[in-house]
């Protein structure tokens, strides 16, 4: 439950006499500006609203009533003696069977040929193939990325021998620029940016200062005098990323939550819809789109903070037996929760557990953190700064002094290897990696994640887990898959562990942030040549690709690499240089659980969904998510001035 501890931090409990007037200043000039800041953002994403729209506008209104997002028309006129047949495959189906759609007839007599319009997808470049019937003989190919709203005509025309066929693609009218929306939403909110650094700047001078001094003085003088600026402390959720140290016990790293709450605006941002550009969507199978980047992420930075959070508990005297009744209670909680939102029944009757999904992003999360912060229990140091640095193997102090823990999350990795390789699947190839569906030629239809999914459709069940994966889109597959599932969460544990060892980094060498920093740029250096080795530089034809769905070895070894460099450019504008505060993904930082849930529980509500004018575009269904995604920062800055935090 939501809980507010108003005087649980000693330092902000203290009266007004106790702070400097100049930093009591500097501190509320910071917290009006984020709040106009914050509040400029949610108005400025519904103000561009007009624009946004006009500059997508389509010049002929037809196409646009005739065609859905992604679609361009495509005309097929054919001149030839014979019937033809249409397939297409996009490019981004890796050794895919072609899928028709449809015949043109032959023509009618020469000069007039047969004519058939098509919708083809514009999302990636396709490749269409035209074969005579019935004889199936290829007679031309051709790869064209269609633009969205597009109108092309392609033509087929006799040159004496079927067998040479001339095929040429002409565009009838201009495709619509359907990035413009999202090129307008980035310099809108880099202007607010701007506007904000700016106005910090502003605000130190003493002219300005003093005027709006005197403004917000008549106002709520009394409350700003006594208001506790600054970053509060709470339990749980704010001692995970408490850095101990003995000048300074309670100095909590900003950088974590600024980078947990980049992890989570993202994926409440994609969650939402994206816009419905692709990009932002999961990725079909192999490969990575934004959307596939933060769930890792989050997962990465919470084992940085499990490290900062016992670290600091231990320090405090509590026992390692009561930690981890707590961490089981916790996990119990974050399992439950999840099972909750991704199962709503709100408005239809009683739920079937039938069809009650078992996996899902909070019960990996809850996982996670289970049998990270157990292993972290057993092998965890209270007191760091007792651990001499002279000797020879000073440098590897935050990997040798746990290598109980290493030797576990190497054997969990094993054990990964040999199912997924080792397996034997039902009417599969072993160590099969692939979507199935029309993938492979067509080959493993119903071997959709080889292992994994058979160890989940074993352990779970058909009805229990994800029904419509994002291997549909482009494989065109028919059998349920859950990227959430059992297999991956090892991968996911591998994943938080990572974080941990970054954790560890900083508890280890708290004092030195130069060492701190060379050590997350080797990490990160190290991941990604593993990735390198394992994917062949590529996105379908290495040992190991990188996979979303599968949580695949070379995905968390490739995102991992990723998180280590953000948390270095983070940490380093943040905590060293304090270039930048955080804001505003530090409020959602804060209250990452509240913000999660919440905006998987009133999705379908207003402010963040309404209906649109027309659903079939980009333009609407941006502006929608993007202010859907404002406002849940806007509702995570409020909680936070007001001191309100959920923690489990």
């Amino acid at each position: 439950m939501a809980k507010s501890k108003p005087d649980d931090n000693p330092k902000q409990s203290s009266s007004a006499g106790g702070v400097k007037p100049e930093k009591l200043n500097e501190m509320k000039r910071s917290e009006q500006t984020n709040v106009f800041f914050l509040a400029a953002i949610v108005v400025a994403v519904a103000v561009c609203a007009v624009p946004l729209t006009a500059e997508v506008s389509a010049p002929d209104s037809r196409r646009h009533l005739a065609l859905k997002m992604d679609e361009a028309l495509l005309t097929v006129s054919n001149d030839l003696e014979t019937d033809v047949l249409v397939s297409w495959r996009s490019e981004r189906c890796y050794q895919c069977l072609y899928q028709h759609l449809g015949v043109v007839s032959a023509g009618r007599s020469p000069g007039q040929p047969s004519s058939v319009d098509f919708v083809v997808s514009t999302q990636h470049e396709i490749a269409l193939q035209l074969n005579s019937t019935p004889e199936v003989k290829e007679l031309c190919k051709v790869q064209f990325h269609f633009g969205e709203h597009g109108n092309y005509s392609l033509w087929m025309k006799n040159l004496n021998n079927v067998s040479l066929a001339n095929c040429s693609l002409v565009t009838n009218s201009d495709p619509v620029n359907s990035n413009i929306p999202i090129l307008v939403a980035f310099f809108v909110f880099l202007g607010l940016a701007l506007m904000f650094a700016i106005g910090s700047r502003l605000l130190r001078i003493g002219v300005v200062r003093d005027l709006v001094l005197r403004v917000n003085g008549s106002m709520e003088a009394e409350r700003l005098i006594n208001s506790e600026l600054g970053s509060p402390r709470i339990d749980a959720l704010v001692t995970d990323n408490i850095l101990p140290s003995p000048a300074n016990a309670s100095r909590r790293l900003r950088s974590l939550d600024t980078f947990r709450g980049i992890s989570l605006v993202i994926m409440v941002f994609v969650n939402y819809g994206g816009g419905r550009y692709w990009f932002f969507r999961h990725s079909s199978w192999n490969g990575l789109t934004v959307a596939d980047l933060v769930f890792p992420w989050f997962v990465f930075i919470m084992g940085t903070s499990i490290a900062l959070s016992i670290n600091s508990m231990l320090r405090g005297g509590a026992r390692r037996s009561s930690l981890l009744k707590k961490v089981l209670w916790r996990s119990t909680q974050l399992f439950l929760i999840g099972v909750f939102i991704i199962n709503p029944n709100y408005c239809t009757g009683p739920l079937s557990l039938d069809n009650l999904r078992i996996p899902g992003v909070l019960q990996r999360l809850a996982w996670s953190y289970l049998v990270v912060a157990s292993l972290d229990l057993l092998v965890a140091r209270g007191h760091l700064d007792i651990l001499t640095t002279d000797v020879w193997w000073s440098l590897g102090l935050d990997i040798l002094l746990y290598w109980p823990a290493w030797i576990c999350v190497l054997l969990l990795e094993i054990v990964w290897l040999c199912l997924t390789f080792l397996l034997p699947v039902p009417d599969c190839p072993t160590g099969y990696l692939g979507p199935g569906g029309i993938g492979d030629m067509g080959l493993h239809a119903n071997c959709t994640g080889g292992a994994a999914g058979y160890v989940d459709r074993w352990l779970l069940g058909e009805k229990h887990i994800y029904q419509t994966p994002s291997s549909r889109v482009i494989y065109a597959t028919q059998m349920p898959f859950d990227p959430e599932g059992v297999l991956g969460s090892i991968n996911s544990v591998l994943m938080a562990f990572l974080g941990l060892q970054a954790g560890k980094i900083l508890l280890h060498y708290r004092d030195v942030p130069t060492r701190v920093i060379s050590r997350f740029l080797i990490w990160g250096l190290i991941l990604g040549a593993i990735s390198a080795v394992l994917t062949e530089c590529s996105t379908d034809k290495g040992f190991i690709p990188v996979n979303k769905n599968l949580w695949s070895l070379s995905y968390v070894t490739t995102l991992a690499c990723f998180a280590f460099v953000l948390l270095v450019l983070v940490y380093y504008t943040v905590d060293v240089k304090k270039w930048w505060s955080g804001a505003p993904f530090y409020y959602p930082g804060m209250n990452s659980i509240l913000v999660y849930v919440g905006h998987e529980v009133f999705e379908d509500y207003f402010p963040f969904r309404w209906r649109m004018a027309n659903s079939q575009s980009h333009t609407e269904h941006l502006i929608q998510n993007l202010l859907a995604t404002s406002v849940w920062v806007f509702i995570s800055y409020v909680l936070y001035r007001k001191r309100i935090f959920w923690k489990i």
